[in-house]
C-alpha cells in the first residue's frame, strides 16, 4: 500500500535554528545589521541598555532602509529559507537602489533575533505603503507542538505611529536577552560592526551609531569615522586626458613621532611636473603612452588613506590595533564611485582588480596591498559613458576604456608608492626594529658593566666574562654568515638585472638584424658578465682598464636601442690622450655605465625631447678622481639623488629601483663614489643644464 506523506515540521524547530545557524551573540546582532544594509539604509542605530542583565536588558536596531510592507513580511521574512536575497543577488530582477550586492542571501538571518532575546517587537514601513507592526514571544514556539500551531499577529496602520512624515525603515526592540553581554562580547562586536563602514562620504554610505549605556566598555576603541585620522598617508588626485592635472601627496607623522615632519607634496613641486605624463608598457615591455581622451571616460579622481600595519610603528598613535588591522582586512582596497554611486565588487576582499596582490609579492616592502589602503576612484556618469556595466551589475565590460583607466590608476599608485616609501623608510630609521647587531652587543657589553661592578667573585668573574666572550664572538660569525647570504641574494638581484636587458637587447638585434659579429659580442658579454659578479663575490678580478674602451663597449652593448630612439651620443670622452686608465672589474663597470645610459634612454622618451642627446666625458677637474661625467638633455631627476641610489626605489612604472643602487654599490667597492653633480661642477654644455648629470669617480690613491 503506498500513501504520501509531508513533513510536520515541530515548532521548536525555529529555536534550534536561531540557536546551532547563528554562533554567537555577536553573529546574531552583525547578521541584523547586515539586513539593514541589504535594506539600503545609509543609517542603522544601534541601542543597548542594561546589557550586562539578561533580565533587564533590551537591544534596538533602527534604520532609515527601504523597510517592508504587508506582502514582504508575510513572504520573505515569514519564509525561513527564503530566495529573495539570492534573487537580488543572482538575477538581479529586485534592484538595490544603491546597486549594493547582498551581505547575506541564505533567508536565515531573522533567526538573529531569536538568539538574542525571547521576545522581539518589529516596526517597518515601506514607501506607500501600511506601516505594519509585530510582536513575538519565541517561548510560544517551544510550549507549541507544531510550527502550524503557533500563529504571529500583524498589525497593519493606516496611520503610521512610528516612521512619519514619509520615512522608511525598520526598527526591532529586542527584550528578555539570552545572555548577559561582557566587556570582551562588546568590544568585539563594536569592531566586526565597525568594519562594515567607509570612510567615504557618497550618497550610498553606510553609518552605524552604536550607543551602550556601559561607555567605558568601548572606551579608546575606534570609530569608523577616526579611521582615517591614523593613515600616515593622504592622497588626492585628479587625472585627465594623459596626464596628471592635480597630485596631492601628504604625509602627516603622529604627534608621537617627533623626529619626523609634516611633508606636502603638490602638483607645483619639481618632482611631480617630471612625472605627470600618464605611461605604462606594451605587450614588449616597451614605455607607452597612455590617454584617457582617446575614449569617453572623463575626469578621474582619485583619493586614498593609507596605513602602517607594523605592529612598533601603530604602538605610536593607535590604541586599538586590532581594531584597526580588522577594519584594514575588511575594508582595504581600491573601490569605484560613478555619481557618488558605488560599482560593485571593486575594492572587495575577493575582488584585487589592480592586482596589488601580485605587485606586492614582487617587491613586498615597496608596493602597496589591499590590506594597507583604503582608496576611491570617482567618476561621472555622463562623461564616462564608454566603461559599460556588466549587464549583471558586477563590474565594467573589460573593454580597451577600462584596461586604460586600470592602467592609468596603477601608474599613479606607482608615483604615489615612490613618496610614501622615502617616508617610510625615514619611520623606519627612527621607529622601526633596531638593526639586530646593535642592541646585542651593546647588551653584553652592559651586562659586562654589571658583572665588574657586582661580582667580587674573581674566579667567577672570569668564568662568566668568558662564556660572553664566546657568545660574543659566536654572535658575529653568526652574523656575518648571514649578511653574506643577504648580499649573495642581492648579487643574485643584480645578476638577474643586469643579463635581463642584454637579453632584451639581443632579441631586438635577431629581430632586426642578420646573425652577425655584433650577436657574438655581445653573447660573450653576456658571459663576461656572470663571470665579472662571480669575481666579485671571490674579491678579485681587477686589473688596468682604458675606460673609454669600457665607455664604448657599454654604448656597443646597446647600440641598437640608442638609434632606434634616434639619440644622439656625443662622446667628449674620445678627446682624452691620457689619464683614461684606472684598475677595476671591467664588467661591472661596464654594467654601472649601461645602468647610467639606461635611465637616460627612458627619461628622454618620457620627458618627449625632440632632439635627444647624451653627453659623455672623462675629467680630471675634481683633484686626485678621475669621473667619468654621463649627462642627458631629459627632464632631469623625478626624485631627491639621495633617494634614487637606495634598492627598489624608482619613479618609472614597475622600475626595479636597482640600476642607480648597484652602480653605487659598484663604485664604492672599486673605493670610488657615485656622484650628482650640478651642471657647473663640469665642463658641461649648457642644453645639459637642466638634465640627469652622474658621474663615476675614480680615486686614483684607491688605484695603488
Amino acid at each position: 500500500m503506498k500513501e504520501n506523506y509531508i513533513f510536520k515540521p515541530r515548532a521548536r524547530l525555529l529555536l534550534q535554528l536561531g540557536d546551532q545557524l547563528i554562533r554567537n551573540e555577536s553573529i546574531a546582532l552583525l547578521e541584523l545589521v547586515k539586513n539593514s544594509y541589504d535594506a539600503d539604509a545609509t543609517n542603522v542605530n544601534i541601542k543597548m541598555e542594561n546589557i550586562d542583565n539578561y533580565k533587564k536588558g533590551i537591544i534596538i536596531v533602527e534604520d532609515n532602509g527601504t523597510g517592508m510592507d504587508m506582502e514582504i513580511l508575510q513572504n520573505v521574512w515569514m519564509e525561513p529559507g527564503s530566495d529573495y536575497k539570492e534573487k537580488l543577488y543572482s538575477d538581479r530582477k529586485i534592484k538595490s537602489r544603491y546597486n549594493r550586492v547582498p551581505l547575506g542571501e541564505k533567508g536565515i538571518g531573522r533567526f538573529a533575533v531569536h538568539k538574542l532575546g525571547n521576545e522581539i517587537e518589529l516596526i517597518s514601513k515601506k514607501k506607500n505603503s501600511n506601516e505594519i507592526y509585530l510582536q513575538i514571544n519565541w517561548k510560544s514556539f517551544k510550549d507549541a507542538k507544531y510550527l502550524k500551531d503557533v500563529s504571529i499577529s500583524i498589525n497593519e496602520r493606516i496611520k503610521p505611529e512610528y516612521f512619519t512624515d514619509n520615512k522608511t525603515g525598520t526598527k526591532i526592540i529586542i527584550r528578555k536577552l539570552k545572555t548577559s553581554w561582557n566587556r570582551l562580547m562588546i568590544r568585539e562586536i563594536f569592531r566586526s560592526l565597525n568594519s562594515l563602514c567607509s570612510p567615504f562620504d557618497s550618497p550610498d554610505s553606510f553609518k552605524i551609531n552604536f550607543d551602550i549605556d556601559e561607555t567605558e566598555w568601548i572606551k579608546e576603541l575606534l570609530l569608523w569615522k577616526d579611521v582615517k585620522d591614523h593613515a600616515l598617508f593622504k592622497v588626492e588626485c585628479e587625472i585627465e586626458g594623459d596626464e596628471i592635472k592635480k597630485f596631492r601627496y601628504r604625509f602627516t607623522p603622529w604627534p608621537a613621532m617627533k623626529k619626523l615632519e609634516l611633508r606636502e607634496i603638490s602638483e607645483q613641486n619639481e618632482e611631480i611636473k617630471k612625472l605627470k605624463k600618464i605611461v605604462g608598457k606594451d605587450e614588449k615591455n616597451n614605455i607607452k603612452a597612455i590617454n584617457l581622451s582617446k575614449f569617453r571616460i572623463g575626469l578621474i579622481k582619485f583619493e586614498a588613506y593609507i596605513f602602517d600595519r607594523d605592529s612598533k610603528i601603530l604602538s605610536l598613535g593607535v590604541q586599538d590595533k586590532k581594531g584597526l588591522k580588522k577594519y584594514l582586512d575588511s575594508n582595504g582596497g581600491i573601490r569605484i564611485y560613478r555619481d557618488g554611486i558605488r560599482v560593485y565588487d571593486y575594492g572587495e576582499p575577493e575582488n584585487d582588480w589592480l592586482s596589488l596582490g601580485i605587485r606586492r609579492i614582487n617587491v613586498p616592502t615597496k608596493r602597496i596591498s589591499n590590506n594597507l589602503i583604503i582608496g576611491a576612484v570617482h567618476l561621472q556618469r555622463d562623461k564616462s559613458s564608454d566603461l559599460i556595466e556588466k549587464t549583471d551589475r558586477e563590474g565594467f565590460i573589460e573593454n580597451e576604456a577600462y584596461k586604460t583607466l586600470k592602467n592609468a590608476i596603477l601608474y599613479l599608485l606607482n608615483i604615489i608608492e615612490t613618496f610614501r616609501n622615502i617616508d617610510k623608510e625615514k619611520i623606519r630609521t627612527f621607529y622601526g626594529p633596531t638593526p639586530s647587531s646593535e642592541p646585542v652587543i651593546s647588551s653584553i657589553g652592559d651586562l659586562r658593566n654589571v658583572i665588574d661592578k657586582k661580582i667580587k667573585d674573581i674566579k667567577l668573574k672570569v668564568e662568566i666574562t668568558g662564556y660572553l666572550k664566546r657568545i660574543e664572538d659566536d654572535y658575529k660569525y653568526i652574523n656575518e654568515t648571514l649578511l653574506k647570504s643577504a648580499g649573495a641574494g642581492l648579487s643574485l638581484s643584480v645578476v638577474i638585472h643586469e643579463i635581463e636587458k642584454i637579453i632584451a637587447e639581443l632579441k631586438k638585434v635577431v629581430e632586426k638584424e642578420i646573425p652577425s659579429s655584433r650577436i657574438v659580442s655581445l653573447v660573450k658579454h653576456l658571459s663576461q658578465l656572470v663571470e665579472g659578479y662571480g669575481t666579485l663575490i671571490r674579491g678579485r678580478g681587477k686589473k688596468t682598464e682604458d675606460l673609454k674602451k669600457l665607455i664604448d663597449q657599454a654604448i656597443f652593448n646597446i647600440e641598437f636601442r640608442i638609434k632606434a630612439h634616434e639619440i644622439q651620443v656625443i662622446k667628449e670622452y674620445l678627446k682624452i690622450k691620457d689619464y683614461s686608465t684606472v684598475k677595476c672589474a671591467r664588467n661591472l663597470i661596464i654594467g654601472s655605465i649601461l645602468n647610467i645610459i639606461d635611465n637616460s634612454i627612458w627619461w628622454l622618451d618620457y620627458g618627449d625631447i625632440k632632439h635627444q642627446k647624451i653627453f659623455i666625458s672623462l675629467s680630471e677637474e675634481l683633484p686626485g678622481v678621475t669621473t667619468i661625467i654621463i649627462a642627458d638633455n631629459g627632464p632631469g631627476f623625478a626624485l631627491p639623488t639621495e633617494e634614487i641610489t637606495k634598492p627598489f626605489v624608482s619613479a618609472k612604472p614597475d622600475g626595479m629601483g636597482l640600476g642607480l643602487h648597484i652602480a653605487k654599490e659598484i663604485m664604492e667597492a672599486h673605493g670610488g663614489e657615485l656622484m650628482f653633480p650640478e651642471w657647473n661642477d663640469f665642463s658641461i654644455p649648457e642644453e645639459f643644464k637642466n638634465g640627469a648629470i652622474v658621474a663615476l669617480a675614480f680615486r686614483k690613491e684607491a688605484q695603488k
